[in-house]
């Protein structure tokens, strides 16, 4: 009789263990631990490196035009066109290819004001302009340029700004690459050892998207304070452009 209520005692328990284990989500604690997907967990280091290098631009984009306004559409544009041939014409004479001469934007702009006595919006004249972006690639002559146009549009002619440029930067872009690179590594090989571990090679590497590199400067005319004359040529600097470039690396740890 002993022996039996001992049996069953046994079986109870072994029933309870079972139960056990086989209860909860996943059937088994165990079972989610030996089945964790570690797969989708970032591994390794991750930096970024930023490579820094300056260049001398070799390209001057001017933006000019003209505008002209009058009583009537034919009027105004009549008196643009004239201005603008002139403005061509002291371009190409300059050295500035047709090729690199683009129209940026051209309008005919209907002018009003307010009639206060007839309460009514009255039409004064029309506005026509026409401008331009002129490459020039002997950068020297930048200055004398834009004097030459000044000259040939007259009163009607209208410069909005230069920029300066690089006109094939792949030698500064490489430069630069490699910079962001040494640098990057160098952030890496810093972080293994302050975490302790050994780095290894890199397993991705993403470079930033790279933009034109170009440095705007602003070219005003103030009526208020005479021009210089022609053959001093307008001061034009165009300095030192930074070419910047970076990278995103992925290092293993070994």
């Amino acid at each position: 009789m002993h022996k039996k209520w001992l049996l069953a005692i046994v079986l109870v328990s072994v029933i309870a263990v079972v139960a056990l284990v086989g209860c909860g989500p996943g059937n088994t604690v165990l079972g989610e631990i030996e089945n964790l997907d570690v797969s989708t967990q970032q591994e390794g280091i991750w930096v970024s490196g930023q490579g820094k290098v300056l260049a001398e631009p070799d390209i001057a984009i001017l933006r000019l035009g003209i505008e002209a306004q009058d009583t009537s559409v034919a009027e105004a544009k009549e008196q643009a066109d004239e201005a603008m041939d002139g403005v061509q014409t002291a371009l190409e004479k300059n050295g500035v290819s047709d090729k690199d001469i683009q129209t940026q934007y051209f309008s005919i702009y209907r002018v009003t004001r307010w009639d206060r006595d007839d309460e009514e919006e009255v039409t004064i004249g029309y506005r026509v302009t026409n401008m331009v972006t002129a490459k020039i690639r002997d950068i020297d002559k930048a200055g004398s340029i834009i004097d030459a146009v000044a000259e040939a549009g007259g009163d009607y002619t209208r410069i909005d700004d230069i920029s300066f440029t690089v006109d094939d930067p792949s030698d500064y872009y490489k430069e630069a690459r490699k910079k962001a690179m040494a640098e990057a590594k160098a952030k890496a090989e810093q972080l293994a050892d302050l975490a302790g571990v050994t780095l290894g090679k890199p397993t991705f590497v993403s470079e930033g998207i790279q933009s034109p590199v170009i440095q705007r400067s602003a070219v005003m005319f103030d009526e208020a304070i005479p021009a210089p004359p022609m053959e001093v040529g307008a001061s034009i600097s165009p300095g030192e452009l930074e070419i910047t470039l970076t990278v995103q690396v992925v290092y293993a740890i070994k």
